[in-house]
């Protein structure tokens, strides 16, 4: 079959460029050019050729944007080494032994493409007495800060900044340790503005304190001997996240308890370490009724549950627990956009859950998928990623996230030289284009005014998503009239009411992370320099500290 090429924004060209294109004769790879790719390698290992009616539709879907894999099918699909699946979900046995498998194993993933997530609550407190050698423990935080600094040195297949995540549960003995590791000396917060790539603890990483059945009931409970724990855990985590937007939580309740392990974003989560999260996403803004809506739950089923039968893995037991549980994540992005389109609100919507009810069907389809070709039946099918990149190539809203804002200056890694470029949102400017005032369109920075408008709409989204959502919930700058000490206790109440029914959630106070990738611009100020891509200029560190290699 022939492809037929696509228009894109200049931004979105770029990224795909940039991120995901191979080299041609004379150039680089198209988008249609990375469709058939994307397609016909997964798929054939299915036993599908490009000559098969569901080869055809699963292409042409990607290549109309109305279902877009995960960015590590778009660049590694055809590669000798096609590690398409995404992060890897580790944990750690608390001996040397232990310790040392875990950084082979981390150092192993991120050099073949995939992010990790590692939860360390098994690891024993700071200052442990160890029995053979007579030492101490140095604790969960010193093996973050080791893997921290492995991902500082790789670049995720040789081209892609590494992506981790660390967990700890709230009764840890070192959970207060763990919920200031990022505070950051006000010399380093300065360090970091000036250089991005300036190390400091953890920057490589995002870290969640993890919450179970026993946390919610301790936290209610005055009498159980851990309430005061839970109280304590809950109400410094909260501060945090309203200041520094780290940690978040990741919560893993009831059925679902045992389900400890996530991947770096977190929306996928298993109860067994070496698990692979496997992501690609439905653009609802492209799918114009519930019976293409329909196509494209079951060309998404059918092409993630294909890669789990095409993916290299980075180690053997990965293979061996993907084989096992077959993990599917089958997102949504554009859900916002999807309600502008209506003229519906950022909220829970009677048509919008008709269309949920489809999605949820990619249960029932994998399982038949799985049965018609003999292999394991996928654990769970929906997954719903933050999209990142690929949102911009889908040139829509990502996740259920709503539009971040009408106009940003986005900053991105080349080769090793941080650029930006300024953006209007494909979202908005389709809406502008249209007749709308650019001041009237709603985003996230409007919502961060009402916080709990964002979180219930999670939580509501998350009654048809049997994985997990990754959602950053855009916060005003601490110290506003809305983020600040007095708001504390209404925002940890508010809160409380959805968190048992999420399964985890992040913060970003605006401003709360020196070099943060997006930073809101006026519309007016974006419009005249679209796709204009500008290298940053970063300063030397010898200039602020005057020292090191000043004085080579």
């Amino acid at each position: 079959m022939k492809l037929e090429p696509v228009e894109m924004s200049e931004f979105a060209r770029t990224i795909v460029e940039h991120k995901y294109a191979h080299d041609l004769d004379g150039g680089k790879e198209g988008w249609h050019n990375i469709a058939y790719r994307a397609t016909k390698h997964p798929l054939r290992a299915a036993g599908y050729t490009m000559r098969d009616a569901v080869a055809q539709n699963v292409a042409r879907a990607i290549r109309d944007r109305k279902f877009i894999p995960g960015g590590r099918y778009l660049y590694a699909s055809g590669r000798p080494y096609h590690q398409v699946q995404n992060c890897l979900l580790m944990g750690v046995d608390d001996s040397r032994e232990g310790w040392s498998t875990l950084l082979q194993k981390a150092s192993m993933a991120l050099m073949t493409g995939a992010g990790i997530g590692v939860e360390y609550s098994d690891v024993r407190a700071e200052g442990s007495q160890i029995r053979k050698t007579g030492g101490q423990a140095t604790g969960p935080v010193a093996l973050m800060q080791m893997l921290n600094e492995c991902g500082r040195g790789i670049m995720q297949g040789g081209s892609r900044r590494s992506a981790i995540w660390a967990g700890l549960r709230w009764d840890h003995p070192d959970i207060h340790k763990f919920l200031r590791v990022k505070n950051w000396s006000e010399e380093v917060r300065a360090l970091k503005a000036k250089d991005f790539n300036f190390p400091a603890t953890l920057d490589c990483t995002n870290i969640s304190v993890g919450l179970n059945d026993e946390f919610f009931e301790a936290y209610a409970d005055d009498e159980h001997p851990q309430h005061p724990l839970a109280q304590g855990v809950y109400w410094c985590t909260i501060r945090q996240m309203l200041t520094t937007g780290e940690p978040g939580f990741s919560i893993n309740c009831g059925k679902d308890e045992n389900e400890i392990y996530r991947n770096a974003c977190t929306e996928v989560s298993s109860a067994t370490t070496d698990d692979i999260c496997n992501l690609g996403s439905i653009n609802m803004a492209r799918v114009e009724t519930i019976e293409e809506f329909k196509q494209m739950v079951e060309i998404g089923t059918l092409y993630l549950l294909a890669g789990t039968l095409y993916s290299d893995v980075p180690y053997v037991d990965v293979d061996r627990v993907r084989t096992k549980n077959r993990r599917l994540g089958l997102g949504l992005m554009g859900v916002h956009e999807w309600l502008l389109q209506r003229g519906k609100p950022y909220a829970p919507d009677d048509e919008l859950w008709q269309w949920l009810k489809v999605y949820k069907t990619s249960t029932r389809i994998a399982r038949k998928l799985a049965d018609d070709w003999g292999i394991s039946r996928p654990k769970k099918t929906r997954a719903i990623a933050p999209n990142g990149t690929i949102s911009i190539v889908g040139e829509t809203t990502g996740g259920i996230e709503p539009i971040f804002c009408v106009a940003y200056k986005r900053r991105y890694l080349k080769h090793k030289s941080w650029h930006y470029q300024y953006v209007v949102d494909p979202t908005a400017k389709r809406l502008i284009e249209g007749g709308v005032n650019p001041d009237s369109i709603q985003d996230a920075y409007d919502l961060s005014w009402d916080v709990e408008k964002r979180v219930a709409f999670q939580h509501w989204i998350q009654q048809a998503v049997d994985h997990g959502i990754s959602s950053t919930v855009n916060l005003p700058h601490w110290g506003s009239e809305q983020n600040n000490e007095g708001t504390i206790q209404s925002f940890g109440e508010m809160l409380m009411k959805y968190l048992p029914g999420l399964r985890g959630i992040t913060t970003y106070p605006d401003g709360s992370r020196d070099g943060q990738p997006l930073t809101p611009v006026t519309y007016q100020e974006a419009v005249g320099q679209q796709g204009v891509e500008t290298i940053e200029q970063a300063t030397d560190v010898c200039d602020i500290t005057k020292g090191g290699s000043c004085g080579d």
